[in-house]
C-alpha cells in the first residue's frame, strides 16, 4: 500500500435508502452523478444499477416501463394463469 494511501471498503446501503435516491432521481431533483456526490456514493455505476433495479423508469429510452410489477403482483398472476391453463388442459 502507498504512503498516505486511504483505501475505502465497500458500503451497503438500506432499500429505504436506496428507494429514496431512486426517487430524487425519477422525479428529477438529481441527476444519478449528483445524487452520488451528494451522498457520498462510491461506485459509478451503483446508482444506476439502483434505478434499473428498483426504478420504474425505462433508463435506455427514458420512458415508463409497462411490465414493471412488484415481485408479489407478478408471483400471483403467473400462478393465476397455471391454474387457468391447467384447467383448459383438463378440459382438452
Amino acid at each position: 500500500m502507498r504512503k498516505g494511501f486511504l483505501r475505502k471498503s465497500q458500503k451497503d446501503y438500506s432499500l429505504a435508502f436506496k428507494l429514496d435516491v431512486v426517487d430524487q432521481v425519477e422525479k428529477g431533483l438529481l441527476t444519478y452523478k449528483q445524487a452520488q456526490s451528494r451522498y457520498g456514493i462510491q461506485g459509478r455505476s451503483t446508482v444506476l444499477v439502483w434505478l434499473r433495479k428498483h426504478g420504474s423508469l425505462d433508463w435506455e429510452s427514458r420512458t415508463p416501463m409497462k411490465d414493471k410489477q412488484p415481485p408479489r403482483k407478478k408471483i400471483h398472476a403467473l400462478e393465476a394463469r397455471i391454474k387457468r391453463l391447467e384447467q383448459e388442459k383438463m378440459i382438452l
